[in-house]
């Protein structure tokens, strides 16, 4: 990018984002705590999906000190369906920090900021730009797409060459003077503007000097290396009713939903037909320990797609003929207690849409 060529780029952009911007809670806010926790949602949710939670968590957990003395599961449980649970865990964690680190002030340099869990790179430039005027650019998937698109470079964006020429260009175009603006304006012009599908290039005020949309290369930038290889999974739940009272367990770490509540899983690489192959499961003779079942119903499959991988769900209703013996790391709860724990979004899906089942005994 020639010095011409960047001075039109941060020029029209910010023309574009005085008359264009999105009117979001967090952007007139140089409240850190604010800004902190608006971040971290809208790390991998879109901003219509981000909003109702950004209120209801500000709403319940209003300041750091709230947050650090929240018991980790109230944060998990206000997270529900937002996905990525870890996001949670580390803000948590973050603000114990906070807390007892820094008496309660959230740090103001870039590094220190970058130390917090759940901070990468690309969050730590948005707080310290756009809580304290500090010049570092960001770049996440929607700069990465703005620039590679504006000037042509097709160097892969998931690979360390990538990474680093497109930071060094982001930090050639901000505008040192109010990287707060500039950091704000390129975000939203990749969000609402140059988008991934169906781009705006017929009103994009970058369109005379955008090197893709003059080859007809749109849809081509940005370039990623690495194809991202999506597995299946079934998730058999089994929902022991004693007496309107079912078994739950904490996940544990290393797997998706980490600190949820779920019940009783069963994991296969295939589909269960049949509740025999379902009772004739280790697993499951392991729980049930040959007690009589009174009653077995399956629901429908319930699907959620997470980054890697589909998860596909049955929730097999039974019904014990005796009570069992609750096995290590499982607790038992009324149903209609359920609500009170944090659960992923598959079984909130069951939860609301009950009624169906399958008849398989």
């Amino acid at each position: 990018m020639t010095n011409e060529q960047q001075l039109f780029f941060t020029t029209r952009l910010l023309e574009w984002y005085a008359g264009s911007h999105r009117p979001l809670p967090w952007k007139a806010s140089k409240d850190v705590y604010t800004i902190w926790i608006s971040e971290i949602i809208l790390q991998q949710t879109r901003v219509v999906q981000g909003l109702s939670y950004f209120h209801r968590f500000m709403e319940r957990f209003p300041s750091v000190e709230v947050l650090a003395a929240a018991p980790v599961d109230d944060v998990l449980k206000c997270w529900e369906g937002l996905g990525y649970y870890t996001r949670a865990r580390n803000l948590h964690k973050a603000a114990g920090i906070i807390v007892r680190d820094y008496g309660g002030v959230f740090p103001r340099t870039y590094q220190q900021i970058l130390a917090l869990p759940g901070i990468g790179p690309y969050t730590a430039a948005a707080i310290a730009s756009f809580a304290f005027d500090l010049p570092h650019a960001v770049v996440d998937g929607n700069v990465y797409r703005v620039l590679s698109r504006f000037t042509g470079i097709a160097t892969p964006i998931d690979r360390p060459e990538g990474i680093n020429k497109f930071k060094q260009l982001a930090t050639r175009c901000l505008d040192t003077r109010d990287p707060a603006t500039y950091n704000q304006a390129i975000m939203d012009f990749g969000a609402t503007c140059c988008t991934p599908a169906r781009p705006g290039c017929s009103r994009c005020p970058l369109a005379d000097e955008c090197h893709a949309f003059q080859t007809d290369s749109v849809q081509a930038l940005p370039v990623k290396a690495n194809k991202i290889e999506r597995k299946t999974r079934y998730f058999h739940y089994c929902l022991f009713n004693q007496e309107g009272r079912l078994w739950i367990r904490q996940r544990p770490p290393g797997d998706i939903w980490a600190g949820l509540y779920d019940f009783p899983c069963i994991e296969t690489t295939t589909p269960l037909a049949e509740l025999s192959l379902l009772t004739e499961h280790p697993q499951f003779q392991a729980w049930c320990d040959s007690s009589p079942l009174s009653d077995a119903v399956c629901s429908p499959p319930f699907r959620q797609q997470l980054t890697h991988q589909e998860i596909i769900a049955c929730f097999w209703e039974i019904n014990l003929a005796a009570e069992l013996a609750l096995p290590d790391g499982f607790v038992i709860t009324e149903r209609k207690k359920l609500s009170n724990f944090a659960l992923p979004k598959v079984i909130i899906s069951y939860l609301r849409q009950n009624t169906l089942y399958l008849n398989l005994h």
